[in-house]
């Protein structure tokens, strides 16, 4: 093990107790297995939005080599595929230089036969762009995937819309996970505002165990801008629920020591996220 590893090693960390250790091992056994996605076109629609007319293509996403019941369903129109593309040309020009992006055409886009062409070249380009590990990893890819809802859900929190937030949170956060295998802490901010919606809604056991899973991941992470509100957080929901916030308040007080704290909370973290 070289340094940079050793340092990154959680059982050098005296704060994680011995179950955390597991429970942390047996998730990164889970990161080391390669998630592989397939993606499909299911269908499409025609839909308007004031003069214009323009085709929404439903994408499911599946993880491949065992059942998937967390699929992934969404919709893009053209537009968004060709940002997407020219976004990847600025950064990884030589990596897509062989992958041939659908043409637009003036007239026809509405018809049984270019919409079915269509589906079957998005179908096509999603994956190639898949099988390349850098732009699969890339923020570019990550957004063109998450962003639009993603965006919908910070903002029904922002107007204490919760349920419907987590509606979309519960649907996205999977998706999220499959895509972000490489970088874990990448899901945190979802997680983090699924708490908050549960908390709000007063549904404070289903506010821990989301967080629970938040801190698992920045065990290693405590210089984090979400740990130390986490921390707090998952403290008050311990106390409210009668479980064991000991080992919470020390891991909180240690990492004072470390660093003090900003004294911002996790729902002020929160409701800054896709503001733009």
């Amino acid at each position: 093990m070289n340094k940079a590893d050793f340092s990154n090693d959680p059982s050098s960390n005296s704060s994680m107790t011995t179950k955390e250790l597991q429970e942390y091992w047996r998730n990164e056994k889970c990161h080391w297995k390669p998630v592989k996605l397939l993606f499909e076109i299911a269908s499409t629609r025609i839909a308007k939005k004031y003069s214009s007319k323009y085709v929404m293509y439903k994408i499911i996403v599946i993880q491949t080599g065992s059942f998937d019941s967390n699929k992934a369903i969404l919709e893009r129109r053209y537009s968004d595929f060709e940002v997407l593309h020219k976004n990847l040309l600025k950064n990884f020009s030589e990596e897509i230089e062989d992958i041939t992006f659908p043409k637009k055409y003036l007239t026809g886009n509405f018809t049984e036969e270019m919409i079915s062409e269509r589906k079957l070249a998005f179908k096509e380009y999603l994956s190639l762009l898949y099988s390349i590990k850098c732009v699969r990893r890339s923020r570019e890819f990550i957004d063109f995937l998450t962003r639009a809802e993603l965006k919908e859900a910070y903002g029904c929190l922002r107007a204490g819309q919760y349920v419907k937030a987590l509606d979309i949170f519960i649907q996205l956060v999977p998706l999220q996970e499959k895509l972000t295998h490489h970088c874990p802490t990448m899901v945190i901010p979802s997680l983090c505002a699924m708490l908050v919606c549960h908390r709000d809604l007063e549904c404070p056991a289903e506010a821990f165990e989301v967080g629970e899973k938040a801190l698992l991941h920045l065990q290693t992470r405590s210089s984090h801008k979400y740990y130390v509100p986490l921390l707090e957080a998952m403290i008050h929901l311990a106390y409210m629920l009668g479980k064991d916030f000991v080992s919470l308040q020390e891991k909180l007080e240690e990492s004072q020591l470390k660093a003090p704290a900003r004294g911002i909370t996790l729902k002020e973290l929160a409701v800054r996220e896709y503001l733009y």
